[in-house]
């Protein structure tokens, strides 16, 4: 962190210096597990309820980190450490700082869903022209905004950051520390219910956002969802979409058996041909809201082609793999109704028979169930031949699919059954939120012949 020190930091959280060494030593990155520190790196002990950071400090010294923010010091430690009564306060404080003190655009994505797809989409266009720093995997939470904003240097000339919440309040924390120049809003859709409750909350939620965002600031929204679409903001609002009345549009839409999809992107009289080198309709509004960047940052045509075509899928998100036996969108990192659907709509377009293999969609709160039977009901009614299910929650989604569905009491019992279920040919989309820990499906499907 360029011109944050130990000193200065310690006066901005009102932390106490402890230990000897250089306190005019700048902070390096924000790391937060010592097996991944780097020599300069800013080490802060947090106390989880297996793992104490505490017990680590001495190995984070060694290995480089030059200071250390920390509770308490541990016996016979003497390199200096900030000692704080609150690690993630003063983490959030000394970050918040920091980003004042840069002078360089920075994006701020959220929604309910396509976040780290946006995210991954908007670096590769801009990096046609600029040098960019993005959010590192899924690292968007009040640990990881901090931690990436800590990633900053002079040499970066735009950030991408990823922006996640779930409760009300978090991303007033987050917007006070990332201070966006421009926000991109992806959907919003049933995620996180059981906190927010509805729809309703969940925009509320994620809008608290422009409470710390310049009048004439950009917010890119999504213009087929309709609660980003009746949004009332202070700034301007710009829309993308496949909506006529969109601002930013896609067009002669392609979806290639072979997992591309090809579309125009229209913008006033700019009319750009863009290849997505991945499947779905979700990608097409992540294509959109790059573009859509990319625009408004001054990027000419052929530096939105060649950073659209450079997208890659991050994971287990929409991954197509032919594996010689079936064609397979991985798509097992998460979901929720909406993104399941998404997935559902893409899986479709595709020729030959359809296989859904769907588990359980977590924390929607009180309407779980019929939202589970929704998506089943939903997976039959587009033309899914098979729909099979695994998990407690999914029951409702088997039972939602009727004469299609198949449930199985555990993930093993489902994968055994694979190969008498599944054939040659077949296109099966695998989608469960993280914990079902259907990667494990994914691999197992791979193995068929």
């Amino acid at each position: 962190m360029t011109g944050m020190t130990i000193s200065r930091a310690a006066a901005v959280c009102s932390g106490r210096i402890c230990g000897e060494g250089d306190f005019d030593a700048e902070l390096g990155s924000v790391v937060i597990d010592s097996r991944a520190v780097s020599a300069g790196d800013f080490f802060v002990a947090y106390k989880g309820e297996r793992v104490d950071g505490h017990d680590y400090i001495s190995a984070a010294f060694d290995k480089g980190a030059v200071c250390c923010l920390a509770q308490r010091v541990p016996e016979g430690e003497t390199r200096p450490l900030i000692l704080v009564p609150d690690v993630q306060a003063a983490l959030e404080q000394i970050c918040a700082e920091y980003r004042r003190d840069l002078r360089l655009p920075l994006i701020g994505i959220t929604g309910s869903v396509g976040k780290t797809s946006a995210k991954e989409m908007i670096s590769a266009v801009l990096s046609q022209r600029l040098n960019v720093l993005k959010t590192d995997k899924n690292l968007n939470n009040q640990i990881g905004v901090p931690m990436t904003i800590s990633r900053i240097r002079p040499e970066h000339q735009a950030a991408v950051v990823e922006m996640g919440i779930s409760g009300f309040g978090e991303m007033s924390v987050l917007a006070q520390i990332a201070r966006p120049d421009m926000a991109v809003f992806t959907l919003i859709g049933h995620a996180h219910l059981e906190f927010l409750h509805d729809l309703d909350g969940v925009l509320r939620a994620k809008t608290e956002m422009l409470d710390f965002m310049a009048d004439d600031a950009p917010v890119l929204i999504n213009g087929d969802d309709e609660k980003l679409r009746g949004l009332q903001c202070r700034q301007k609002k710009i829309s993308f979409g496949l909506g006529e009345n969109c601002d930013v549009r896609a067009e002669n839409i392609t979806l290639s058996p072979t997992g591309e999809t090809l579309c125009d992107i229209v913008y006033g009289e700019r009319r750009i041909p863009v290849e997505i080198r991945a499947y779905g309709r979700h990608m097409i509004y992540a294509a959109l809201e790059g573009a859509a960047v990319g625009l408004l940052m001054g990027l000419d045509d052929e530096e939105i082609v060649k950073g659209v075509a450079s997208f890659e899928t991050v994971g287990r998100r929409a991954a197509v793999c032919d594996t010689g036996f079936i064609t397979l969108i991985d798509d097992s990192y998460n979901a929720n109704p909406d993104s399941v659907k998404c997935g559902i709509d893409s899986l479709v377009k595709m020729p030959g028979r359809h296989v859904c293999i769907l588990g359980d969609m977590l924390e929607l709160g009180e309407g779980s169930g019929e939202m589970h039977f929704d998506v089943g009901r939903y997976a039959g009614e587009r033309g899914a031949e098979l729909v099979l299910t695994s998990g407690p929650l999914s029951r409702e989604t088997c039972r939602g699919a009727g004469e299609r569905g198949l449930h199985f009491d555990t993930r093993e019992e489902l994968i055994a059954a694979l190969p008498g279920l599944i054939q040659k040919g077949d296109r099966v989309l695998v989608k469960a939120s993280l914990g079902s820990r259907f990667d494990q499906i994914s691999e197992a499907l791979k193995e068929l012949k």
